[in-house]
């Protein structure tokens, strides 16, 4: 699928950010008319860790309100287990800073953006960047870390999930649940692949500003995996804004907040800081 850009901007398609890695491996970095020293949003799309695409529901908005944008495919639960995925998305931010000069974007001014297991991912980036386990790939002598995270209505605690889901909700304790087939095996049985999973593992006082949003009436990941998020990270000492969308889905948010919220939120940590 081709995206359709705003006039005057441009893109650079395809670009592996592992060497010889496939194109699951591979990013877009779409560019604003501006030049130098553009702040970039890592967009990580949703899709249970097992379909979806760099294409997928991609922020082109952001285009003309300055920022870069660099949409990122990872390996998928049916090629590779956790922690492929993250260790996709912390070489995809490496590669992105190494780069910086090359596309006149800042290095230093770096947010990740996700939706559903994009959102998992995205959280992950946000506390996990400096785990040693997850460095693999290119560049290692540059950071992972990213500035600001924007999660939108992403896992957490997947041994969680099934006592707190709606009554008609998604099942989770099961073998072929998306979390199961992420980490490889059933997540009851094997709670330590799945605390390896959880973005709240990691949380320490260096996490950057997140916000959290999630519709109270989501289906599929419950409202509780963000509530635990947001007090890890208020227990850290860790900026944090969860926006509840009252009666929300999975998504596809008619709430007039949720863009304004993003908008500030990237405006206040990464538009007007340099780094």
């Amino acid at each position: 699928m081709s995206l359709t850009m705003p006039a005057g901007t441009s893109a650079h398609r395809d670009m592996p950010y592992v060497a010889g890695g496939g194109e699951r491996q591979q990013l877009d970095l779409l560019l604003p008319s501006r030049s130098t020293s553009i702040p970039v949003v890592v967009w990580i799309h949703g899709g249970a860790w097992s379909v979806g695409d760099k294409t997928n529901n991609v922020p082109l908005w952001l285009l003309d309100e300055g920022y870069a944008v660099a949409s990122i495919n990872y390996r998928l639960s049916g090629q590779a287990v956790f922690p492929a995925q993250i260790e996709d998305c912390l070489a995809a931010v490496r590669w992105l800073r190494a780069h910086a000069g090359q596309y006149g974007i800042d290095g230093g001014r770096i947010a990740a953006w996700g939706e559903s297991s994009g959102g998992h991912l995205a959280a992950l980036a946000g506390t996990a960047a400096d785990a040693k386990a997850f460095k693999v790939g290119g560049h290692l002598d540059v950071s992972s870390r990213v500035q600001a995270v924007i999660d939108f209505f992403g896992p957490t605690d997947f041994l969680q999930m099934d006592a707190h889901r709606l009554p008609t909700g998604q099942v989770h304790d099961v073998s072929d649940s998306p979390e199961s087939l992420v980490i490889g095996g059933p997540i009851q049985e094997n709670q330590e692949k799945s605390a390896r999973a959880n973005p709240i593992t990691y949380v320490s006082s260096e996490a950057p500003p997140f916000l959290i949003v999630h519709g109270d009436s989501d289906p599929l990941v419950p409202h509780h995996q963000s509530l635990l998020l947001e007090v890890a990270l208020n227990n850290a000492g860790v900026p944090v804004t969860l926006h509840t969308v009252k009666g929300g889905g999975h998504g596809r948010f008619t709430d007039p907040a949720v863009p304004q919220l993003v908008r500030q939120f990237l405006a206040t940590q990464v538009a007007d800081r340099r780094g």
